[in-house]
């Protein structure tokens, strides 16, 4: 190839770039689309049920959340949530805005368990964080039959129509059958109960449940819901010890860093299938046949 014909093929070459550089800009040729959160297929569903301390009040002052969201909690695209319109979208604090209504949400332990779990088992893939809980809510308003139940379960079956599993359900709940004696008596069965109604439903005997013990009540019996919830002897049924974890003010609420703490811990408790404390002090180590 002579020089003369060397430059007349790099001149060919330049001007096809700039062609194809014109058609870009001009609209003609579009990039690949991104991926929408829908297009991840397979996700490793977790229901966040119960009540005020799982829907997040971490930051809330006066009905106010101070919009304060912890390093722990901060997004990360491979974790997703089921919104009120049952589609997924990426997961950001607060996770219960849109399902508590007239209510202030702010930092619970969802994102904290998601990326706890994430950074400790890279494998995972992605999590899709399934919002149910409702602040100020009595165990029997869980029941089945009741609104709550129904709307928990057609969440959660919603939840797998693009595909994943429910890996498990983490539950927080017991604030209000602290404030009557016969709540606080008879929570324990009607636990029990109610862990067979959700593996019935959601087809899946062997779900796992993870359930927090509680740190504080709306009433004086706050002793006889945590014996009757350390007293659920069921397979695949762990217990995480919220007491110790640091309130706000209210007395009530845990605080955005005791709700980071608390993710964590349910972090430990999925990926060990042991239950975790915040100090050895009041550890209270719970061995259940499954996993002993």
């Amino acid at each position: 190839m002579t020089c003369s014909e060397s430059k007349v093929l790099l001149l060919v070459s330049m001007s096809a770039l700039l062609w194809l550089l014109f058609l870009a800009f001009a609209g003609f040729v579009r990039p690949a689309p991104a991926m929408a959160t829908s297009d991840f297929l397979y996700k490793n569903i977790f229901i966040l049920a119960g009540q005020s301390n799982m829907a997040g009040r971490g930051g809330v002052v006066d009905n106010k959340w101070d919009g304060i969201v912890p390093f722990q909690c901060q997004p990360n695209p491979s974790i997703l949530r089921l919104d009120a319109g049952l589609r997924w979208v990426r997961a950001a604090e607060p996770l219960h805005a849109d399902i508590e209504h007239n209510k202030t949400s702010g930092v619970g332990p969802g994102m904290a368990f998601a990326n706890a779990v994430k950074s400790k088992d890279s494998s995972i893939g992605v999590i899709g964080l399934v919002p149910c809980a409702v602040g100020g809510t009595n165990i029997s308003e869980w029941m089945k039959g009741n609104h709550l139940y129904e709307q928990m379960v057609r969440r959660a079956q919603a939840a797998l129509q693009e595909g994943g599993t429910i890996q498990a359900i983490l539950w927080y709940q017991g604030e209000s059958d602290t404030e009557n004696r016969e709540d606080a008596m008879t929570y324990k069965r009607r636990m029990v109960k109610l862990i067979a109604d959700w593996r019935a439903d959601l087809q899946s005997p062997n779900l796992r449940i993870i359930q927090v013990v509680l740190a504080s009540g709306m009433g004086p019996f706050v002793g006889i819901v945590r014996r009757g919830q350390l007293g659920i002897d069921q397979p695949n049924v762990v217990s995480v010890d919220a007491m110790g974890l640091p309130l706000e003010e209210d007395g009530l609420h845990l605080t955005t860093a005791a709700q980071v703490r608390l993710g964590q811990m349910l972090a430990n408790a999925f990926l060990n299938g042991m239950p975790s404390s915040p100090s050895t002090s009041n550890a209270q180590r719970i061995c259940y046949p499954f996993f002993c």
